[in-house]
């Protein structure tokens, strides 16, 4: 079982989102969907980085 509170936690601290740029279900649930795009592809792309460093090394 995970914990979303974490990853909302980690959008706002580490990425310095504080509130949305637009107005309206439809667009803030569009901006929230980039959000967690944006962060599962830096997470992505942190082990991505990780395992060619551990390959490396």
């Amino acid at each position: 079982m995970t914990e979303p509170e974490s990853v909302f936690g980690q959008i706002k601290n580490n990425r310095g989102f504080r509130r949305f740029l637009l107005r309206g279900l439809q667009k803030v649930s569009l901006e929230v969907g980039w959000l967690c795009l944006a962060h599962n592809l830096l997470k992505k792309a942190a082990m991505t980085e990780k395992r060619k460093k551990d390959k490396a090394g």
